[in-house]
């Protein structure tokens, strides 16, 4: 079977590591067809937009993209794409696993998956500045939007999730104790569903304070979180920290009408060209794809390639107290997974 797929290089270290992570997907001998498009600052500089409808009509064809990191300007110019891309995909759930692959770090044997709300929350961007007096930006307001729907979607895929990897718990996070209408709407949808699977998953709550303490107390207790999108977008980068970094944290955004599958770090301009990004997680992003495919065979030969190239050739990064190239890892990694 041949796959057709949106290809988005992305900016910065973006293309290096996309091509790296191609190699070690043809590497597999399964079939692609790249479409490449264009997102971010190199499509700015390309065609003036940073989502150029041509990228749009490609994912909507396609359904599946892999994305390179892209860069989003702060406090000026163009909003995230990465928001735009989930509002117009609707993709909702964001998936970060995070797994110990570097022995000697702080943490061993962490096995986590985050699953986040990906299109509520604070960050649907619903703002607004109020005048006071002579200042017309007194104050900022920002609106938290919650939806029954959107909570019931996010913590039955999470749930579903856990059954599907043979996970065993699942960890509802919130601030259901302060914010009790927004985030009392997740826990009590939480509660509800959570007793539709007693007897095949474990369930529990957690107020997010408190969890992002645990996380660095006793890690192994986590097995699958769900959470809404801003606590899922601070204590994904948490659990990416435990086993290393984002360098090794690879996204998955599940949406109804496509899903896409990215590195989740930054474009990290300040090393791009230089031949020293790690591309571990866009080609464990890769292999979450290969997953979606129904190539799990496939995906976990990536994932078993990975860890025998950064444990056992020790084969690293700078990032991870090596010396190796961008293309040195990509081509161990390839030649791994073609065995």
């Amino acid at each position: 079977m041949t796959y057709h797929v949106t290809l988005i290089p992305g900016d910065g270290i973006g293309p290096e590591i996309t091509a790296e992570t191609v190699k070690v997907l043809e590497a597999t001998g399964l079939s692609f067809v790249w479409d490449e498009q264009l997102a971010g600052v190199a499509a700015v500089d390309a065609t003036g937009t940073p989502l150029p409808d041509a990228t749009i009509e490609s994912i909507r064809h396609r359904k599946v993209a892999l994305k390179g990191p892209l860069t989003t300007p702060v406090g000026a110019g163009f909003r995230s794409v990465n928001v735009q891309l989930r509002k117009e995909f609707e993709l909702f759930a964001n998936i970060r696993p995070a797994r110990t692959l570097v022995p000697g770090g702080r943490f061993e044997n962490v096995d986590i998956v985050l699953v986040r709300e990906n299109l509520e929350g604070l960050y649907v961007g619903v703002e607004h500045f109020i005048a006071i007096g002579g200042d017309p930006r007194a104050v900022g307001e920002s609106l938290a939007i919650v939806t029954r729907a959107g909570c019931e979607r996010i913590i039955r895929y999470a749930f579903e999730y856990a059954l599907r990897q043979g996970r065993k718990k699942v960890t509802i996070v919130h601030k259901a104790n302060i914010l009790k209408m927004v985030s009392g709407l997740f826990l009590e949808v939480g509660r509800r569903i959570a007793k539709e699977y007693e007897g095949r998953i474990e369930a529990g709550d957690m107020i997010v304070d408190n969890c992002a303490m645990q996380l660095v107390l006793r890690p192994e207790q986590f097995d699958v979180m769900v959470t809404t999108n801003m606590f899922g977008d601070i204590l994904s980068d948490e659990v990416s920290g435990l086993v290393g970094g984002l360098g090794l944290a690879p996204g998955a955004n599940i949406g109804t009408h496509a899903s896409i599958f990215e590195a989740v770090h930054g474009s990290a301009p300040d090393i791009a060209r230089q031949g020293i990004a790690n591309p571990s997680a866009q080609i464990l992003a890769a292999a979450m794809m290969l997953d979606h495919l129904g190539e799990t065979a496939s995906a976990n030969r990536i994932r078993a390639a990975v860890e025998q190239v950064i444990v056992e050739d020790k084969v690293r990064t700078r990032d991870l107290g090596g010396s190796a190239t961008t293309r040195e890892f990509g081509d161990a990694v390839a030649r791994r997974v073609g065995a």
